[in-house]
């Protein structure tokens, strides 16, 4: 008993002198976690070298697109074919995918040699081999008469332009091939596929090794967003942002990028970290002075770095008694199985023994113990090495989601991390000490690179056909030149038919007069009130003009206008309006003061004259009763009134002493009875020395002149610009006025001078002229609204509009499939959930996708990156097409100003007003790109109104007084 515990102790003492001897000979082998995160931070700075334009060329890292955009989604179904070609053997596999409720994957496959004379040969007998082993493979299988699209895993380095497009940039892995590099490898086998009459083969992608891998294991697990390949060479791949590949056009979504990180170092970057046996084996190889990353980790070079490391050992008496063979000085012969038949946790000794005498050596105990560290030592460097660059990758991906803490899956899969037993383990633990915020599942490839091409091939054939349902819906939106003409020109026949009186009748744009004949000079002065009405906002301004242009201040305050007050009775509607003013006026300490008043009323009125206006009828969510066909400044008067009556004064009038004040009072009170007694004077107090005299009502307010928002937006910007003469509303509502000659308003008397006209635009199309253009989800829209059949051209164009046709189009994509999984979340369903700032928010070129998701979130829609990408375009189609026709009617405005004046060239500016054009990204560029190819004669300028129709309102009463006055005076 005692001889086996002195044996053991021997061993053991044995063991832990061969272990110090080895790990001194090989100190610089041994990388801490210090040097680790080191190189960590080397490799980052190498990726974004490698996806900048200007870097890459020098990059060696060169971060490859792969125009692989979208992991598969279970949907995928039908056969595909996929060719690997990369290693010692060439591989065709037919793929079968059904997707029956559940994923399902049917294979079947066969290996082909790749004899040396063909991978050093000639490329155009490789590319012939390759296309005959794929008749072969048809042939046998009875796969002939079908067509079939094909996915070629090719693994070395190629710079892509598109999924099926491939230029080779160097051969890796022995191959060596002449006339390739620098060549389309997709045209190359596709030539030699042609002299196979019998084959019908689309290829469709051209995918690497490492991306196959990847999209094997996304397809069992969709968090799967890393590949790695640790075999006879190694690689990796992730899905990187666009917005962050510079040598790719476009910003949306996500592409897979090919690292191709076997190259890390050739710049030099790791030669600290290299040792004299990598420089021997580099000097040794096929391609001395590249791949360096690779020498020091991938299965072709960890064999020879052993064979190297023993036969120096051995030299220097450190090993074998300082005894050699021919064997160990032979290159290649000790392979990667070897290193991982001699790491084996119980029979490792025992391997390794036998290797060594496989090689004419004759080892001793202490022999073995020492060959098994080194190449613990070489095996742990290498999974060290690995765990660096991909915790690199790791941390990039978790800082473009701006995630604190990462869950992925990386696919993982190569011959070393399979065959060697210690491995997986030591990689894993690596890469969780090295990035421990975040969690990573890693999955095996148990189908290989070649199903991943299949999958690529079976996805890119899914969005191929996705994208042509996607592009039928999204060119209903795509107006052509002559379209947008064909509006531009409607829209002039309705301007002339609403300005004349036979037609006016009929028109749909009602070219309502405003009875504004002037614009501002300069010399408008005093404090004036300003009214705002046309949304769910009601704003009240006090503006203070002094003479001298630009000497404007307000003061404002904004006032809800609930549900329930916009859809009840008018009388309700206005009440709520005087009791806003009411709180305002006591606000600004004004209570009882003369203004004279603006009232900007937001919706299609007949006028007679500046301050009567008949409610033509409601718009943009508006349904008060007994309103429409009644003066709205009449109601607004009425409804003082009713203010004034509830307003209490202190003393009482004895209608006994003081008859004559009866007909004062009567007006705002009831008649009072005849028994002479003392009455509460409603209205005010009156008093005259001391007695009652004259009303002191709470109200004072002249009111002067009822504006439309549009006609203010004009003023407002013409008291900047003399030359502003046209105004546009781009927001909840859309409209449009200008400057009409007299003459040609046939509704007004007169042929002098100049008044604005109110077209109303918003009402064009109501009479069926531009059905042409209305898709079916307009017509959802407009069925669904509150005004059935009206508005037409508004419903196509403003704000208030354009997230219900985002929203029907997401039901209807969602609906065919192509959106949310195909389910129709009750969210989704929702009137109204989908605001038009939304389109505004997603529509932002600084907002990431990752923010677009979030947003969709928010609104209780679950999308994955390529429904986010969809979303986008979705929402980029309904704004641009509302700007082109916006543009197209404007158009028609500056086209018809110019042929009245008689002008060859027309130079003018039109104020801008609302929402929608200032809030979305892209409105206002697209219309005035319009306006300028549908005008080209005129020289259109945009004005920005900054402060809104309620000053424009307060411009056009002190313009109405300056005029009375001047009238007063002649």
């Amino acid at each position: 008993m005692f001889a086996v515990h002195l044996m053991a102790f021997y061993f053991t003492k044995l063991k832990e002198d061969q272990i110090k001897k080895v790990d001194r000979f090989l100190y610089h082998m041994r990388l801490s976690d210090e040097t680790l995160v080191d190189i960590m931070a080397r490799f980052q700075a190498e990726m974004e070298k490698g996806l900048g334009k200007d870097t890459n060329p020098t990059a060696s890292v060169k971060m490859l697109p792969t125009f692989v955009r979208a992991i598969p989604d279970g949907s995928e179904n039908g056969g595909f074919l996929s060719l690997d070609l990369g290693g010692s053997k060439f591989r065709v596999l037919k793929v079968q995918v059904s997707e029956e409720g559940k994923q399902n994957v049917q294979m079947e496959s066969q290996f082909y040699p790749m004899p040396n004379e063909i991978i050093r040969g000639n490329g155009t007998e490789l590319f012939d081999y390759v296309a005959d082993c794929l008749a072969d493979f048809m042939r046998t299988r009875d796969l002939t008469h079908k067509k079939l699209p094909l996915g070629f895993t090719f693994s070395f380095p190629c710079r892509q332009t598109k999924l099926e497009e491939g230029f080779l940039l160097s051969w890796t892995k022995k191959f060596k091939a002449r006339g390739v590099q620098d060549t389309d490898v997709v045209g190359r086998l596709a030539s030699a596929m042609k002299k196979h009459k019998d084959l019908d083969v689309d290829i469709l992608a051209l995918v690497n090794d490492t991306v196959g891998t990847m999209m094997t294991c996304a397809y069992d697990d969709p968090s799967c967003e890393v590949g790695v390949i640790i075999g006879t060479g190694t690689n990796a791949c992730y899905m990187e942002d666009m917005s962050n590949i510079d040598l790719v056009e476009g910003d949306e979504g996500r592409m897979c990028i090919n690292t191709e990180w076997g190259a890390f170092g050739d710049d030099g970057a790791l030669e600290d970290i290299r040792t004299e046996f990598d420089r021997e084996l580099d000097l040794g190889s096929l391609n001395p002075g590249k791949q360096l990353f690779e020498k020091m980790i991938s299965g072709l070079y960890m064999g020879e770095l052993v064979r190297l490391i023993l036969l120096k050992m051995a030299k220097v008496g450190l090993l074998f008694g300082g005894a050699k063979s021919s064997a160990l000085h032979t290159k290649g012969k000790i392979e990667t199985q070897h290193v991982a038949a001699m790491e084996k946790y119980k029979e490792g000794l025992a391997n390794t023994r036998e290797i060594l005498v496989n090689l004419g050596l004759d080892p001793s105990e202490s022999d073995c113990i020492a060959v098994q560290h080194v190449c613990t030592i070489v095996s742990f460097r290498s999974a060290n090495l690995c765990a660096a660059a991909l915790a690199a990758i790791l941390t990039r991906l978790r800082e473009n989601k701006k995630q604190a803490r990462l869950r992925t899956t990386v696919g993982m899969d190569g011959t070393l991390y399979k065959i060697h037993p210690q491995y997986p383990k030591r990689l894993h633990k690596v890469v969780r000490r090295l990035v421990p915020n975040c969690d990573v599942r890693f999955l095996l490839s148990e189908s290989g690179s070649t199903k991943g091409a299949a999958m690529v091939t079976a996805v890119a054939s899914r969005v191929q056909a996705q994208r042509k349902q996607i592009d039928k819906v999204l060119a209903l939106f795509h107006l052509t030149r002559e379209q947008l003409m064909g509006v531009r020109d409607k829209m002039r026949t309705e301007l002339e038919y609403g300005l004349k009186k036979k037609t006016q009748a009929l028109a749909t744009v009602k070219m309502l007069p405003t009875y504004v004949y002037g614009m501002p000079d300069g010399t408008e002065k005093g404090k004036f009130l300003a009214l705002d009405l046309g949304g769910t906002n009601f704003r009240v301004l006090l503006v203070k003009i002094r003479s001298g242009r630009r000497s404007v201040r307000m003061y404002n305050k904004i006032f809800a206008i609930p549900l329930e007050i916009m859809q009840g009775t008018g009388e309700e509607l206005f009440d709520h309006i005087v009791q806003c003013i009411a709180d305002f006026l006591d606000y600004m300490g004004l209570k009882g003061a003369q203004l004279p008043l603006g009232f900007t009323f937001s919706f299609p009125c007949r006028q007679t004259c500046i301050d009567k206006g008949t409610l033509v009828g409601w718009t943009k969510g508006f349904k008060a009763t007994d309103c429409e066909g009644e003066d709205v400044v009449d109601m607004l008067r009425d409804a003082i009134k009713r203010r004034n009556v509830g307003y209490s004064g202190e003393c009482m009038v004895d209608l006994a002493l003081f008859p004559w004040a009866l007909p004062l009072l009567c007006h705002t009170m009831p008649r009072p009875c005849d028994t002479g007694l003392s009455l509460p004077c409603a209205p005010c107090t009156l008093c005259f020395q001391g007695s009652c005299l004259l009303p002191l009502q709470e109200f004072d307010l002249d009111i002067v002149a009822i504006v439309n928002d549009t006609v203010g937006t004009m003023m407002t910007c013409g008291y900047e610009d003399p030359n502003c003469e046209i105004g546009l509303i781009a927001g909840t509502g859309s409209n449009v006025c200008y400057m009409e000659e007299m003459r040609n308003i046939e509704l007004v008397e007169g042929d002098e001078g100049r008044m604005c006209i109110n077209t109303e635009w918003g009402a064009f199309g109501d009479n069926g002229c531009i059905d042409d253009i209305c898709t079916q989800y307009d017509k959802e829209v407009d069925e669904g609204s509150l005004n059935s059949g009206k508005q037409r051209y508004e419903k196509m164009t403003s704000g208030m509009y354009l997230g219900e046709i985002v929203r029907q189009i997401l039901i209807d994509l969602t609906r065919q499939g192509l959106l949310f999984r195909g389910q129709i979340s009750e969210r989704l369903r929702t009137r109204g959930i989908f605001e038009t700032k939304f389109l505004s928010q997603i529509e932002s070129d600084r907002l990431a996708l990752l923010q677009v998701r979030r947003i969709l979130q928010q609104l209780g829609l679950d999308s994955t990156c390529e429904d986010s990408i969809v979303v986008k375009e979705v929402c980029g189609a309904v704004s641009r097409r509302a700007a082109q026709l916006c543009g197209a009617g404007m158009a028609a405005i500056v086209e018809k100003r110019r042929e009245d004046q008689g002008l060859e060239h027309f130079k003018v500016t039109v104020g801008v007003d609302g929402t929608l054009y200032k809030l979305h990204p892209h409105f206002s560029r697209i219309l005035q790109e319009t306006v300028k190819d549908l005008a080209p004669q005129c020289d259109v300028t945009f004005m920005l109104s900054e402060d809104g129709s309620g000053k424009g309102a307060a411009l056009i009463t002190a313009v109405a007084k300056r005029l009375q006055q001047q009238g007063k005076e002649k």
